[in-house]
């Protein structure tokens, strides 16, 4: 019996030999056929996305109607090698070799010339780029920009300063890109109109989003938790802060703010924006446009047209142009004024205290990659709470609307010191929620210098 034994144990020796040779054989045959280990675009994508992203491989009028473009990507990505892929999944060192819309002379990225057949394009970039398609529908960058000059209020490079680091700071916390502007892409739009080629133009750059939000540099996150229900959107392609009766009704020129807006990144977009730049100071109408507004809108005092009362005039005279594709946000701070905003800063907080004492889990020390976990959590406790003026909810964002900070022209409607004195505490107020998770809070909100460390809590 031993003697079989060892015979057996030989042969399976041998038959463990002859397959480990065969695997390596097979192996190697493998790598040579297929050498790189990234799938193909063709084992990635589906024969024609373009004919099932918006319907047709034709030019796209309301490209929001067949949200979200993800829907024509069918990703089966099982590997892909970690030094070339970025915390976000992406795979930076990607780049194809076919000809893409950024190989075409007649694509330009200023304003002069109309983009066509755009979703198209941005379809055929993410074909061949197919690490960027998961998740494309949800996929936000935040723009923003200022002069390319030093400010004249002695404070106001500072003040700037930490508005920037306050948009940095939402987006590093939700997983955001950001782009922040400080030279005018089009000489003759400064000013308020300046945020129009760059939007545009930030869209070409970055075809793998599938919103631009804009958001001006004088306006700060003051909930870092909060984050836009994209889901609400999902038939539409511009959002601003507005209201229906202001506009439609009162015919008033402040019924929105532009200052703030979220735009899809599609063909819609770059024919609107055509149209709204068509009132801009580079047009040879631009004074006639001034007059139009004005005698359209009788509280409007500034002669000059402007983007806010453009955006409002293609409201009223154009609705059904354009007005389907528009979504006037008024059921939270989308754009919060400052005046109404400041002065309950004090009281939220003490409230929101008061709930990390009803659930002690929520003053539990964390990183802050899973804030937005804490978030979730915190959620029950504020769905009572509305965003009326008399709210306890977070606002938000707080805009700083004629306040001026770098030129330090302010709206007489209120003093300089008050624009200051609101900036300093909005911005320590949202910089007490991000400084938490690094162990520190402010004084008090009015104290920007100085930092206390927080004492451990135990939620045992």
């Amino acid at each position: 019996m031993a003697r079989i034994l060892g015979r057996s144990k030989a042969d399976s020796s041998v038959f463990v030999g002859g397959a480990f040779v065969a695997f390596l054989l097979i192996l190697g045959i493998w790598y040579y056929v297929y050498p790189d280990p990234t799938p193909t675009v063709t084992s990635l994508i589906t024969k024609n996305p373009l004919k099932t992203v918006y319907g047709s491989t034709s030019e796209a009028e309301d490209c929001a109607d067949s949200y979200p473009l993800a829907q024509s990507i069918t990703l089966r990505v099982e590997h892909c090698p970690d030094n070339n892929v970025s915390a976000q999944g992406f795979n930076m060192r990607e780049e194809s070799t076919a000809q893409t819309f950024y190989d075409d002379p007649d694509v330009t990225y200023t304003i002069e010339k109309p983009m066509k057949n755009w979703d198209e394009k941005r379809v055929e970039w993410i074909n061949h780029h197919p690490s960027f398609a998961t998740g494309v529908e949800k996929r936000i960058l935040v723009v923003s920009g200022s002069q390319n000059t030093p400010c004249k209020n002695q404070i106001g490079d500072h003040i700037l300063l930490r508005f920037f680091k306050n948009k940095v700071d939402y987006c590093r916390i939700h997983g955001y890109d950001i782009f922040y502007n400080n030279v005018l892409l089009h000489p003759k739009m400064p000013t308020f109109w300046a945020k129009i080629p760059l939007v545009r133009a930030a869209m070409i750059a970055h075809p793998e989003v599938e919103w631009i939000w804009w958001i001006d540099s004088d306006a700060a996150f003051t909930d870092m938790d909060f984050k836009l229900p994209l889901d609400k959107y999902k038939d539409y392609n511009l959002i601003v802060h507005g209201w229906s009766h202001l506009i439609y009704e009162e015919k008033s020129w402040v019924g929105l703010n532009a200052g703030i807006f979220l735009i899809r990144n599609c063909q819609w977009s770059m024919d609107f924006m055509d149209v709204w730049a068509s009132m801009g100071p580079q047009t040879p109408d631009f004074d006639k446009w001034g007059e139009i507004l004005r005698s359209t809108f009788k509280t409007k005092v500034e002669p000059e047209s402007d983007d806010q009362s453009g955006l409002v005039y293609l409201l009223l005279k154009e609705k059904k142009t354009w007005g389907k594709k528009i979504f006037l946000e008024s059921e939270y701070y989308f754009e919060g004024y400052w005046v109404e905003i400041v002065g309950r800063l004090d009281s939220i907080n003490d409230k929101y205290v008061d709930i990390e004492k009803q659930n002690r889990k929520l003053g539990r020390r964390h990183a802050e990659k899973v804030s937005e976990y804490y978030a979730e959590l915190r959620g029950p406790y504020l769905k009572e709470s509305g965003y009326a003026k008399d709210s306890w909810k977070r606002p938000f964002i707080t805009h700083f609307a004629g306040c001026q900070p770098c030129s330090g022209n302010h709206n007489q409607m209120y003093s300089g010191e008050s624009c200051w004195d609101g900036m300093q505490k909005v911005l320590n107020f949202a910089d007490n929620q991000v400084l938490q998770k690094f162990g520190f809070v402010h004084k008090n909100l009015q104290d920007s210098a100085s930092v206390l460390p927080i004492p451990f809590v135990s939620t045992s």
